[in-house]
């Protein structure tokens, strides 16, 4: 099994956040600080560690997956200086991360599981996983910004994938998106002479937020998970 690997199935983090750990050097194979990507280790014989703390893979270790509200105001890490973090929210002993991010000025779903391999696959705009969004905007939003963000919009020299754009009132559209890029709605409506009022997600996938309330949790449904992981 791959190191990055591993660490993610042992619940320690996700495999981009893993592949940092390693070349950073945090990270030892019979005591042995590893730094090259793609290190493969044998699962009955290697000892690996992680910050000089062993780390073991429970075989038999129940996924967890988790759906959110994340409030504005908190970020989508498991560590932050001086900023509170969307697990300051959730209050259980096993350790989980987020998938994907949901800016600190932003609010709505966020999906947190110790299953990396699911991260790893909705994570990757390869795999065409829906997320949608509800956007409320400072002025009215026109015809002709909602159709170029449909068609895509020019950000940082790389143009943004097609979306699905629907107006919901003068100032209020839903947009659908199957990528992620660094703050991209607010980027896209920035580009048509607009502002970001309210940024809200309602939906990852197949997993709605309907009427979680803001800060609240829950355990995603058997049927959700399956939806989910096939």
């Amino acid at each position: 099994m791959r190191l990055q690997k591993y660490l993610g199935h042992a619940g320690i983090c996700s495999r981009r956040k893993a592949e940092e750990h390693i070349l950073n050097g945090r990270v030892k194979v019979n005591n042995q600080i590893v730094t090259e990507l793609g290190t493969k280790i044998d699962l009955e014989n290697d000892k690996v560690f992680f910050n000089n703390q062993p780390v073991i893979l429970k075989q038999d270790a129940s996924k967890i997956y988790i759906a959110l509200n994340k409030p504005q105001g908190y970020v989508t890490s498991c560590s932050q200086q001086q900023s509170k973090i969307i697990l300051d929210l959730i209050d259980i002993d096993e350790r989980i991360y987020p998938v994907g991010r949901l800016d600190k000025d932003s609010e709505g779903l966020v999906l947190l599981t110790n299953d990396g391999d699911l991260h790893n696959k909705l994570s990757h705009p390869s795999f065409n996983h829906e997320k949608e969004y509800i956007v409320t905007t400072i002025h009215p939003v026109s015809e002709a910004a909602l159709k170029n963000m449909a068609q895509g919009i020019v950000i940082d020299k790389v143009k943004t994938r097609k979306a699905k754009v629907k107006r919901l009132s003068k100032n209020k559209f839903s947009i659908i998106l199957k990528q992620g890029r660094n703050r991209q709605i607010r980027k896209m409506v920035g580009k048509t002479g607009n502002k970001v009022d309210i940024l809200k997600r309602i939906r990852m996938a197949n997993i709605n937020l309907g009427n979680l309330k803001k800060g609240k949790w829950r355990y995603l449904t058997p049927e959700e998970i399956k939806q989910l992981t096939k």
